[in-house]
């Protein structure tokens, strides 16, 4: 019976993880042809033809400029996955590695590592976001590194969490017995088995570099024009509503529907990481 109950209880999860990988290869993939190829030139100005509803030539209509807002959707995906993306690079490659060694080695050098994590942790990200792209100016770049650094301690903490309970384990140990290192121990033995622990967090961060990274181009400290963002999209669109709903429908869609997307997916991860140990 308690079998039956947890093959009926997986079903749904399965179809969660399936239809969460489903959008994000979805949305992945508009970004990719992003790079090659949208209907029209999102920065093209045609005054003659702003604010059309959906039609056969704007699947998508036209903004207060003219400019094709499906192509605006696609360039935007393609902006706020690189965005989002690159943070969470920044995140992995410093943060993992700083949760190792803290691991690792323990006493001042774990307690220094935790208590700067503690630090950046203080601030909330969109916050810590804002007054770096404030101090060192609004793009794409800064708002790459803003991200980036609030995903650091993120990966570190998990890092360290996983890597102190497989230290544990029998073939540490044996590592150790051997001769080897804490460090060598850490990368060749703790980390391969982190991997799938990482990547449930990755999708999560990844799913808030958007929000991010969409937060930011709102306020003006994201990608600057010419680029398209969804962030800015929205923000153009507030003043519209009452003339071309769509102009505010159809980024906000985009963007709910990404991050559902990264969430189920980094849900559907967790609980097929959770079953396999």
């Amino acid at each position: 019976m308690k079998a039956a109950e947890s093959r009926s209880g997986s079903v749904p999860r399965r179809i969660g993880l399936a239809v969460g990988a489903a959008i994000t290869a979805f949305f992945l993939g508009i970004a990719l042809l992003a790079q090659f190829w949208t209907p029209y030139d999102p920065a093209a100005l045609s005054i003659i033809d702003k604010l059309q509803g959906p039609n056969l030539r704007h699947w998508f209509g036209t903004d207060q400029l003219g400019r094709d807002v499906l192509s605006m959707l696609m360039a935007g995906a393609k902006n706020s996955v690189g965005v989002a993306l690159l943070s969470v690079i920044i995140g992995v490659f410093i943060g993992v590695p700083l949760g190792l060694l803290a691991a690792a080695r323990r006493g001042p050098i774990d307690e220094l590592i935790m208590r700067g994590n503690d630090l950046i942790f203080a601030f909330p990200s969109l916050l810590l976001a804002i007054l770096i792209t404030a101090v060192f100016g609004p793009g794409a770049v800064n708002a790459i590194i803003a991200i980036g650094i609030f995903n650091i301690p993120v990966f570190a903490r998990v890092a360290r969490g996983g890597a102190l309970q497989l230290w544990t384990r029998d073939y540490c140990l044996a590592a150790r017995v051997a001769g080897k290192g804490p460090l060598r121990i850490s990368f060749e033995h703790i980390l391969p088995n982190l991997i799938g622990l990482l990547a449930v967090q990755g999708a999560i961060q990844f799913s808030l570099g958007v929000i991010a990274e969409a937060g930011l181009s709102y306020v003006g400290l994201g990608a600057q024009p010419p680029t398209p963002s969804w962030g800015r999209m929205l923000n153009d669109a507030q003043t519209l509503t009452a003339l071309a709903p769509s102009l505010a429908l159809f980024p906000g869609i985009a963007v709910l529907l990404f991050v559902l997307g990264l969430n189920l997916l980094g849900d559907g991860l967790r609980r097929r990481q959770e079953r396999s140990t």
